[in-house]
């Protein structure tokens, strides 16, 4: 799989994505005409948690992009102490000029979610829609906050005595956390071959050198958010579904309505629709609910006289053999809906 150098502030970064259009799983530039969906992940877990979109026929008659953001996966770029919103989302802006990208649909999921909202803010013209799964809350609740500071502060005492040993139990434990966040218990054969995935690259972007990076990617990153002022928000003009998950232990549907209520205040068409039952990455665990939802909304939004080719059967993932190597089972967090046309 790809990646492009990208402008950053610290010169030019090396960014992995990932592109399929509806006949080719690892493709290198768009079908010209076709809407394009950018997808956007959560923190801890890079590109791959959007395998069972990649595997699903209806949302491959789309284009499908994604990226490794800094600190995550396969992406070299540093993050800088001050990486934020506002500089993940210009990342994303920079990708999409490098693979010539139209005006596409976005969906974020968690910290992806507060990203795509920054892109529609500084370049309106550049997006169509967005499906906001988990959006973060205006600002970080404490006990939330606190949660995350407690995921770090465990994965760095994993390294105590490195590089003479790492503390498996310490490690453990800070993962036990992310899993906490993202699943709720509600963990599937998918998600374990997430983690498993993400292990050892975590390993590698988050090594005691670049604790500093982790910190703020996996900390700083939420605290240092502020509502969006209403003049920024005002130059939005596409559509967004704030899509809450149900059984989210971070982030009660209070906090979607809060948002929910900005974004009207600034007279954007905005919904909040809701997955019951679904943890925070409720992507993973309720894929047939979320897929279905997210290709209703993308095909709602469509540009008028955009046509789009019929579903086709076996369409592959680009991440499946990846994670079958960590143990995801065949036909795993695919798409169980009908083919063909729809």
């Amino acid at each position: 799989m790809p990646s492009l150098d990208l402008p950053t502030a610290n010169g030019l970064g090396r960014f992995h994505y990932t592109l399929s259009t509806p006949e080719d799983a690892d493709a290198t530039a768009i079908v010209a005409g076709l809407p394009t969906l950018v997808l956007l992940h959560p923190v801890y877990i890079g590109s791959h948690i959007f395998h069972p979109i990649f595997a699903d026929p209806r949302l491959r008659r789309f284009n499908l992009v994604t990226m490794d953001l800094r600190g995550h996966g396969q992406t070299s770029a540093d993050v800088e102490d001050t990486y934020g919103r506002e500089t993940g989302a210009k990342d994303v802006l920079n990708l999409m000029a490098a693979l010539k990208l139209p005006a596409c649909h976005l969906m974020g999921v968690s910290m992806g979610a507060c990203m795509a909202l920054q892109v529609a803010a500084l370049d309106p013209e550049k997006v169509l829609s967005m499906f906001m799964l988990s959006p973060l809350p205006l600002q970080e609740p404490p006990e939330s906050a606190e949660g995350r500071q407690e995921i770090y502060d465990c994965w760095v005492a994993g390294f105590a005595d490195y590089p003479d040993r790492v503390d498996d139990s310490a490690l453990e434990d800070a993962v036990y956390g992310a899993v906490q966040l993202a699943f709720n218990n509600q963990n599937t054969n998918l998600g374990s071959a997430l983690i498993s995935h993400a292990l050892p690259s975590g390993i590698r972007n988050w090594s005691p050198d670049k604790f500093s990076a982790f910190h703020t990617a996996s900390v700083k990153f939420f605290l240092n958010r502020f509502p969006l002022p209403k003049s920024q928000l005002e130059r939005i003009r596409a559509p967004i579904a704030l899509v809450h998950c149900s059984d989210d232990v971070a982030y009660p549907i209070s906090y979607s309505e809060e948002l929910l209520t900005s974004l009207r205040s600034a007279q954007l068409d905005a919904r909040i629709y809701t997955i019951e039952g679904a943890p925070h990455f409720g992507n993973v665990t309720h894929v047939k609910e979320t897929n279905t939802m997210l290709y209703d909304f993308v095909l709602s939004n469509l540009t008028p006289g955009i046509a789009i080719p019929a579903a086709q059967s076996g369409v592959k993932s680009p991440f499946a053999a990846d994670l079958m190597a960590f143990g995801l089972e065949e036909g795993d967090g695919e798409s169980d809906s009908d083919e063909g046309d729809y």
